[in-house]
Formats: structure tokens, C-alpha cells, sequence
């Protein structure tokens, strides 16, 4: 039993660590930021805080917002607040994606990372211990509105690239193609795998700390 949760884990955590690599790419296509990093480069730019501590603290407000609202929180969920901010800052240190020196590049770069954040979006999925903050967002407004799933998720998107844009984040193609395309890659990745996200049981955090605690006795 402790294997199995060590190996979820890993998988949570890779999966993590993918993501802020796909964003860190769309950041260095420099074609337009992907929607919610619109939003913290935005903030980063207003405050003075680095994008991935900007990327934490609303992880952590959303968090906080959901669990009001009735959502229950996961280790993902907390996961998800914490290391890809972490994995976004150490990733741009280290400056090991160099900056697209042209537009040929920057479409090449944007498709590259769209593929990794659908790959990234079923490895932290799969692994079931709860969804991110946004995502719970999401999910929240629609139980709250009873609008469909899409027109929520829209909304949302809409409403962080322009708060962020107006904060003074960069918009462009690349934000136009994330948000557009996004969808369709993670449903082919999907595909590929014979992975249906509405058959996946989250895992509450207390569920998952119970079955650790009980595992070691």
C-alpha cells in the first residue's frame, strides 16, 4: 500500500514539475503569455514578487476561497498551490529554455509546450488525489451558477487575461492559441492514454493522511 501511494506521489509531483515546464516554454516563445500566467506576470510586474511567489499566493487564496465554498481540498490540491510556482521560479533561473529568436520558433515552442501540459495535465490527474485550486475554482462556479463546466472555465479565462493584461502581462498569439488549443491536445493525450478523468475518485487530503497513517501501523 505505501508503494502504491509513493508511486501516485512521484507521478503528482512529475506531472507538477511538467506543467510548470509548459509554462515556462509559453513564457519563453515570447508570443503571449498562457491565461492564468497573464494574470501573475501582471501582478509580478505591479508587486514586485517573482511570477512563481505570485503563482503560490493565489494557489493558496484560491484554496482557501473553494474550501469557504464547500470544495473538498486534496494533496494535489495543496501540491498544486506550492511546486509549480517553485518549479516555475527554479525553471527561469535557471534559464535552461533559451528565448525564441523568431516567429517560426514560437509557434514550435507553443506547440511543444501545449503537448506537455496536455501530458502533464493527465500524469497529475491520473495520480487522483485531488484537483488544483483553479480547477476547483471552476468547479465551485459551476455547482454555484449551474452553467455548464465550459462556460465557467471560459469565464474564468477571460476574466484572469484581462485583470492580468491590465497589470500590464503580456498577451498575444500565444495566449489566443494556450487558450483555444489547450483542450484539444489534453483530449488527445487522453485518448492516447484510454484515460477518462470522470472515472478518477479523488482522494480527500484526511483520506489520504488516514490511509498513510493506518498503512504504518
Amino acid at each position: 500500500m505505501i508503494k502504491s501511494y509513493l508511486l501516485r506521489i512521484i507521478q503528482l509531483i512529475w506531472g507538477l514539475f511538467l506543467y510548470s515546464f509548459g509554462c515556462v516554454i509559453i513564457i519563453r516563445a515570447n508570443v503571449g503569455y498562457g491565461s492564468w500566467d497573464v494574470f501573475h506576470a501582471g501582478v509580478s510586474r505591479v508587486t514586485g514578487i517573482s511570477i512563481g511567489s505570485v503563482s503560490i499566493l493565489t494557489g493558496i487564496t484560491i484554496g482557501i476561497i473553494v474550501f469557504i465554498l464547500g470544495e473538498k481540498l486534496g494533496l494535489g490540491t495543496i501540491l498544486n498551490m506550492i511546486l509549480i510556482g517553485a518549479f516555475l521560479d527554479l525553471i527561469l533561473f535557471l534559464n535552461i529554455i533559451p528565448l525564441s529568436s523568431s516567429f517560426l520558433m514560437s509557434i514550435i515552442m507553443l506547440i511543444i509546450s501545449l503537448v506537455i501540459l496536455a501530458l502533464a495535465t493527465y500524469f497529475y490527474m491520473a495520480a487522483g488525489f485531488g484537483a488544483g485550486p483553479r480547477d476547483s475554482l471552476m468547479v465551485a462556479l459551476t455547482r454555484m451558477t449551474g452553467l455548464p463546466i465550459g462556460v465557467c472555465r471560459g469565464g474564468l479565462e477571460v476574466l484572469v487575461v484581462f485583470i492580468g493584461w491590465r497589470l500590464g502581462g503580456m498577451v498575444g498569439i500565444g495566449t489566443l492559441l494556450t487558450a483555444g488549443t489547450i483542450g484539444f491536445w489534453i483530449q488527445m493525450v487522453f485518448k492516447l492514454f484510454k484515460f477518462d478523468a470522470t472515472k478518477i475518485k479523488h482522494e480527500t487530503l484526511d483520506y489520504t493522511l488516514k490511509m498513510i497513517f493506518q498503512t504504518n501501523r
